[in-house]
């Protein structure tokens, strides 16, 4: 009985520990001027990868380097990716070389994929996503709703919970969702630093999240 109350004890504690640890990570804290910023972006198959090239067009040359997270089967936004940081480079000349990575992981849900199946292959993605997003280190995380996101955003939020850095994450909900939020805004809504729509029903809706109009 004393060995399970003791267990129970350091289990609560460290519960508390947690908890405590999430709330530093999670709470706003001021803005620091920065010449650059280490840009991490999630791209998706389809509308998701063309929403966020746009919105990088409106980005300065001061988010540098950008990386770039693919499903390792998505060849097309790969494509769209490389076009779009060519024709960068192309509009300013001072650029010879543009500073940025694409990389990989396993795709984490796939259209029509059951809950259970989508679980574990999350955990999957999260196993590749951990150590990516360890070793790049971002300043800011920047997403719009593909799948791939939520194992990048729990990784980019592991950082700051370890104590090894802190990352901001941002999150876009797509165009396309009007009246509800998408799966992967319902999971990042509570874990994202700024979490942005682009219709005032979903504002309305989720008094926390910051309306811009359309951004994309």
């Amino acid at each position: 009985m004393g060995g399970a109350l003791i267990l129970a004890a350091a289990g609560a504690a460290l519960a508390v520990l947690l908890a405590v640890r999430l709330w530093v990570v999670l709470r706003p804290r001021a803005a620091v001027p920065r010449r650059s910023l280490s840009l991490l972006v999630v791209a998706g198959s389809g509308g998701h990868t063309t929403e966020i090239l746009r919105l990088l067009e409106t980005l300065s040359d001061a988010y540098s380097p950008r990386h770039y997270v693919i499903a390792d089967t998505d060849e097309m936004s790969a494509h769209k990716i490389n076009s779009f940081e060519l024709n960068r480079a192309d509009r300013n000349p001072s650029t010879t070389f543009p500073e940025y990575h694409i990389h990989r992981i396993p795709r984490s849900r796939e259209v029509q994929q059951s809950w259970p199946s989508s679980a574990l292959s999350t955990l999957y993605s999260l196993w590749f996503s951990f150590p990516l997003t360890h070793r790049v280190k971002p300043d800011l995380v920047l997403c719009n709703g593909p799948g791939t996101c939520v194992p990048i955003c729990i990784s980019a939020l592991l950082l700051g919970i370890l104590g090894i850095k802190k990352v901001i994450i941002v999150y876009v909900e797509s165009i396309c969702r009007v009246e509800h939020l998408s799966l992967s805004g319902k999971i990042l809504f509570h874990l994202s630093d700024y979490f942005i729509v682009q219709w005032p029903a979903l504002k309305k809706k989720y008094p926390k999240s910051v309306y811009l109009g359309r951004i994309v």
